[in-house]
């Protein structure tokens, strides 16, 4: 095989740019051959495609070897299971499940498949330099033990314009969630790629602090790590200007990414050791300060999808497997059933009871009303101001 065909399930904002971007030939070996909505008008520029309403007719139509699903949350799971089964290649949207016993069930549905398909996330954020800079700090050991972290992200500011975009947004039966469903997977997902996952998560999550909707849009999460390290994650769709701060502690010194730019203030000497050995009672390690370049923020979506290409038809390594999306999602879980408990969580979540509380959630949801209200098409926008 020399090539791939690709097709697309869910043509709102993120599949139509998928589309968009495999029609510009910006994804080496692929092309788009089929596309799927439930929506018929969404399938009308696509005219030179094979063309669906129905997403099994679609999966069992034999025109795609590689599909991707962009659609609401919570199909993913099930639309991820019935294409796996189905012997396709899967890229899936973030997050991979809306929670964590679903993600668990799409895992599930890969078991045995690994050698035969190839099954990937897109979080595209793992493309971008800076964050790939940090990581290789802590894998390598340059920073030691890290000691605390703090990320305030705050720049997904989202207007009211946005959550009334569409029906299923912004609530319980049809997202999932807010910000830690929508926006923050790819954050979440970052966390855990660099640090790993804590063992324990205490959040206070505002319900609609500054929109109209029946979700989160305001967190503050403090995070314990099993070595004794502390993490605090602050994040926000209500803020403007809002904040992308990343600050780590660590025993060779302290990085911080902000603004496009990655400091390090480096200890000559480990703090502690420095605190043990040291005679003076107010005396610090020497530092040296370090500026870490990025050339820009990488590939990103493209860069994803060119990956996903090559592992399928030259056995490359995937930067995204969706089988890590769980922990994302667990992260996200786990904030938002430890601020509706008032309680430290523990991890690994309990998967079955956050899914029976989601589902208490669910059952008074405004979905099918906001669904009918925003019948009407929301206006085309430029959809890569939202990265």
């Amino acid at each position: 095989m020399k090539s791939l065909r690709f097709g697309i399930i869910g043509l709102g904002n993120m599949g139509s740019a998928h589309a968009a971007s495999l029609k510009a030939g910006k994804v080496p070996r692929a092309t788009l051959a089929a596309v799927c909505d439930l929506n018929p008008q969404r399938l009308q520029p696509f005219e030179d495609l094979a063309r669906y309403e129905d997403p099994k007719a679609f999966l069992a139509s034999g025109k795609v070897d590689a599909v991707i699903i962009a659609t609401p949350h919570y199909a993913h799971t099930t639309l991820g299971i019935e294409a796996l089964k189905q012997g396709l290649h899967v890229m899936v949207e973030k997050p991979v499940s809306v929670h964590k016993a679903d993600a668990e069930k799409l895992i599930a549905a890969y078991k045995g498949r690994e050698k035969k398909q190839v099954f990937a996330a897109m979080f595209n954020q793992r493309t971008d330099p800076y964050y790939i800079k940090i990581r290789n700090l802590i894998r390598s050991g340059e920073l030691g033990t890290i000691r605390r972290i703090n990320w305030i992200i705050t720049n997904w500011f989202r207007t009211e314009a946005y959550y009334a975009s569409g029906g299923w947004r912004a609530t319980w039966g049809g997202e999932g969630g807010g910000v830690l469903l929508n926006q923050c997977p790819h954050n979440l997902d970052l966390f855990q790629w660099m640090f790993g996952m804590p063992v324990r998560v205490r959040a206070t999550c505002a319900i609609g602090r500054y929109h109209d909707i029946e979700v989160e849009d305001d967190v503050t999460a403090y995070m314990e790590y099993a070595d004794g390290s502390h993490a605090v994650f602050i994040t926000s769709t209500g803020e403007a200007p809002g904040t992308n701060r990343l600050e780590i502690t660590a025993e060779q010194g302290r990085v911080v990414y902000e603004d496009d730019r990655i400091t390090y203030r480096r200890n000559v000497q480990p703090m502690s050791e420095f605190s043990r050995t040291h005679p003076g009672s107010f005396a610090r390690p020497e530092t040296w300060d370090v500026t870490i370049p990025a050339p820009n923020h990488g590939s990103q979506h493209n860069g994803i999808l060119t990956n996903f290409v090559d592992a399928i038809l030259d056995k490359a390594t995937l930067i995204s497997p969706a089988v890590e999306g769980i922990h994302s999602v667990e992260l996200g879980n786990a904030m938002l059933f430890s601020s509706f408990l008032g309680k430290t969580v523990e991890l690994p979540l309990d998967a079955k009871a956050y899914e029976r509380h989601l589902k208490k959630l669910i059952a008074g949801s405004r979905y099918q009303e906001k669904v009918k209200k925003s019948a009407k098409a929301a206006p085309a926008e430029d959809f890569s101001k939202s990265f």
